[in-house]
């Protein structure tokens, strides 16, 4: 098989397309062919500076779907031939995979290759973001950081099939229809803070009542001050940086927490259950992912460079 193998952390340069054993499935394991892999920003980090789980050599990589071609003893629930997805599997960016059986989900028939690997990770997240980090309810209004990127065009579209309004910032003017068309009710083009005194104006004075915020540091103190008192400021841009800030900084009693995707699913039968919710709504056409670019697996070091860029909008995907 081959995969996307780095043996140092660095630039996309360190990423190299090599030829590495064939993995055999052991107990309660499966042996699947990639499909689709997805890119997000984790891995980036992952390529760059490591963190717990990512010491180099590694494969990168964490989300996909394929097809199952062998079973490891003790799994009773998948078949080969079975279409599944997973949302966080360390070295993803591979022909073949072993992944243990708990881990993966069956695709439904309806719903294509691409965009089953497309929603797994950051359709999760953005389910995550709106039902255990702030349930959203008709009338509130979120403020979605990126509004143009993976994680802010399918959380805009959840927060509006659960009857919130949006505010979206996005970086460049270009951005903004993109915005708009997944549902946004206004669009701010914003590359740093600032933008609370907008945000205030657009809710009346109030502010707003939860802030997705993937922008780090240069964002962390103007989303907590557009938010209304006892908002809800949801961090999640811990590679874009961690600001340093004293308890007695935060202002209007607003609450601030770190949602970590793995939280909201930390059984097999939560992830079944809430990765067949984010499916639900894809097969409603509440749901849509926006492929925002197709690479060769073999080229996974070019999507790096993209999305790095932030010129990219949607999902970028890599085809085998």
């Amino acid at each position: 098989m081959h995969a996307i193998h780095i043996t140092e952390h660095g630039g996309p340069e360190v990423m190299t397309w090599t030829e590495l054993p064939d993995p055999v499935p052991g107990p309660d394991e499966v042996l699947v062919r990639l499909g689709v892999a997805g890119v997000n920003y984790m891995d980036v980090g992952a390529r760059e500076v490591g963190g717990p789980g990512w010491a180099a050599p590694t494969v990168l990589g964490v989300e996909g779907m394929g097809r199952v071609t062998a079973l490891g003893d003790g799994v009773d629930d998948l078949a080969v031939g079975d279409r599944v997805a997973w949302f966080y599997h360390p070295g993803s960016y591979a022909d073949l995979l072993v992944i243990p059986a708990g881990s993966l989900v069956k695709v439904p028939d309806e719903v294509p290759d691409e965009t089953a690997a497309a929603v797994m990770m950051q359709g999760l997240t953005a389910h995550h973001f709106t039902t255990g980090t702030y349930a959203i309810g008709p009338g509130d209004t979120a403020v979605v950081h990126a509004a143009a990127g993976g994680v802010g065009l399918l959380l805009t579209q959840m927060i509006k099939a659960r009857g919130g309004d949006v505010i979206g910032l996005v970086s460049r003017p270009e951005k903004v229809a993109l915005a708009e068309e997944a549902g946004a009710d206004h669009v701010l083009v914003s590359t740093g803070g600032g933008f609370e005194g907008r945000v205030k104006e657009l809710t009346g004075g109030e502010g707003a009542h939860v802030v997705y915020d993937g922008g780090g540091s240069a964002t962390f103190r103007s989303s907590q001050l557009a938010l209304r008192p006892h908002g809800v400021h949801a961090y999640y841009g811990p590679f874009m940086g961690v600001p340093q800030f004293a308890v007695t900084d935060l202002p209007n009693s607003i609450l601030l927490t770190y949602p970590v995707v793995h939280h909201h699913v930390p059984t097999r039968e939560a992830l079944v259950e809430r990765t067949g919710e984010v499916f639900d709504l894809v097969r409603a056409g509440q749901v849509t992912p926006r492929i925002g670019g197709r690479y060769p697996l073999a080229e996974a070091a070019r999507a790096h460079a993209d999305i790095a860029s932030r010129r990219t909008t949607g999902k970028l995907l890599l085809l085998p």
